[in-house]
């Protein structure tokens, strides 16, 4: 964070996703680093995983296999995913049926 403004004895940093400085930002912790975010739409597209197969912010749960996240099990499939776990349950296989 290379600026900050202090107003009503409140620093201002500018938001780390698009350097916007709002009166109203708040801090994260993710993984031992503090980021600063002005709305949860910056928060999101900084630190939601991306779809691996085609590339949308994972906003739920999504599903994995083999720590690869997809955000959905659509998507899974087409990259060949056949064990696929619930983000939400990690100990919960997914079972699809066709139809």
């Amino acid at each position: 964070m290379t600026s900050s403004t202090k107003e009503s004895g409140h620093t201002q940093r500018p938001c780390d996703t698009c350097g916007n400085i709002y009166d109203k930002s708040f801090e994260v912790m993710h993984q031992g680093a503090v980021y600063t975010f002005d709305c949860f739409e910056c928060a999101a597209h900084r630190l939601a995983p991306h779809c691996a197969h085609c590339g949308c912010t994972v906003l739920g749960h999504g599903v994995e296999e083999n720590d690869i996240i997809y955000c959905c099990a659509h998507c899974a499939r087409h990259e060949g995913a056949e064990d696929l776990k619930d983000r939400g349950d990690s100990s919960e296989r997914i079972v699809e049926t066709t139809m």
